[in-house]
Order: structure tokens, then C-alpha cells, then sequence
């Protein structure tokens, strides 16, 4: 069983759908950044021919069926401002891992909450899916928090399981079930 494609995802300021070769320029600006790419495991993008062979990487993974590559388009400037990645999908717990960068210029300003809120209300709504997870950088406070303020439980730590720009990092890992989405929505929708 695959992990099936959908349509683009409508959020209010950010829409979610399948990255284009024509994608490639706006994310060279995202992924040829240091800053950007500092918690990432891997390096940062130095030109053109970079974001091809990714793009040729992820089109390899996606034709498994085991993953959906997307990029996350500002509505109003009508451009890429990052990626979300879900991944290594298993049938069986109906689970997946989720990845997603953006741009520093987007950093602060909610783009990456609104984008990961929608991906996720597809991924447990019409999806199906029951689990989702994500490992992240134990020095990426940021990511940490946008994920715990999801609805994402924080489940432990990977010692030294990943090298980034030649340092060994430990990651943490995020899980978040369906009940725990549901949960979150509901609570997100009460009046304090």
C-alpha cells in the first residue's frame, strides 16, 4: 500500500502542494542558506545542480510510495518559501515521519504553524493516518516548540544520530497519535 497523493492544502496565508522543477530557483534561496540548513542533516545547497539532485532524490522516493515531497507557497507573494516532507511511511500502524524547512526571511512569523497544522489535519483527517513523528536537532528549540504546540508529545532522544556539518547530533523525537490531534483541536477551539 502506498502513501496515497492528495490534492494542495489550503491554509490561509500558505498553500501545500507537490514541489515542480520550476520550485527549484525559490528553494535554492531557502536550502543554499547556512542558517537555514544549520540544524539539517545535510549540507547547504551551492547552486542549481544541488537542487536538481535533490529533486531527482525525492522524485526516487516518492516513486516508492513511501513518501510525498511538497513545497509550502506563500499565497500572497506567490512563492516558495519551504519544503514539508512526509516519509518513510509504513501501512501497518498507518504511521509516517514528517520533515519541513523554511526560509529565514518566513522564520518567526507563523508560516511554519500554519503549514504543519494543515499537513497534519490532512494526515490524521483524510488520510487516515494514525501516527506521525519527527526527529529534530536537540539545539533546534524552535522546531521543538512549534511541534509541541501541535499537539506533539516529546518521546525521547536519538544520542549522536545524525552529522551535521561534522558535528554529531542527538535528536528528539516528537510523536503525535491521532487522539492527541484531536485532542489539541479540541482544545485549541475552547474559549479561555
Amino acid at each position: 500500500m502506498q502513501l496515497p497523493e492528495f490534492a494542495p492544502l489550503l491554509a490561509r496565508r500558505v498553500v501545500l502542494r507537490t514541489v515542480q522543477e520550476t520550485d527549484l530557483a525559490d528553494l535554492l534561496e531557502v536550502n543554499g542558506d547556512d542558517e537555514v540548513t544549520r540544524y539539517l542533516p545535510y549540507a547547504s545547497w551551492q547552486g542549481l545542480d544541488d537542487a536538481r539532485a535533490w529533486l531527482a532524490r525525492m522524485q526516487g522516493i516518492v516513486a516508492s510510495g513511501t513518501a510525498r515531497q511538497l513545497v509550502i507557497e506563500h499565497v500572497g507573494e506567490r512563492r516558495v518559501i519551504g519544503t514539508a516532507l512526509l516519509f518513510k511511511y509504513d501501512p501497518a500502524p498507518a504511521s509516517v515521519e514528517l520533515g519541513y524547512v523554511i526560509g529565514r526571511r518566513h522564520w518567526h512569523l507563523g508560516y511554519a504553524r500554519e503549514a504543519m497544522a494543515a499537513l497534519c489535519g490532512h494526515a490524521f483527517g483524510p488520510m487516515g493516518l494514525r501516527r506521525i513523528e519527527a526527529h529534530v536537532d536537540v539545539l533546534n528549540t524552535a522546531s521543538g516548540a512549534l511541534l509541541r504546540g501541535l499537539g506533539f508529545a516529546h518521546e525521547g532522544r536519538l544520542r549522536q544520530c545524525w552529522v551535521t556539518r561534522g558535528r554529531l547530533c542527538d535528536a528528539d523525537i516528537h510523536g503525535c497519535l491521532a487522539s492527541d490531534w484531536a485532542a489539541a483541536q479540541r482544545q485549541e477551539m475552547t474559549p479561555s
